[in-house]
């Protein structure tokens, strides 16, 4: 692990799946609390 190129493109690797991994929780998220809320589908 001493070189800096692999260090990087690991920890964008890894910060570009944790976006995502969050993105996908959020969206659960508002779905969730839209249907709670509205007793209904959220909008597409």
């Amino acid at each position: 692990m001493d070189n800096d190129l692999v260090k990087r493109l690991m920890w964008s690797g890894m910060l570009a799946g944790v976006g995502a991994l969050s993105s996908v929780l959020a969206q659960r998220v508002a779905v969730m609390l839209w249907r709670r809320l509205f007793d209904e589908e959220p909008p597409e």
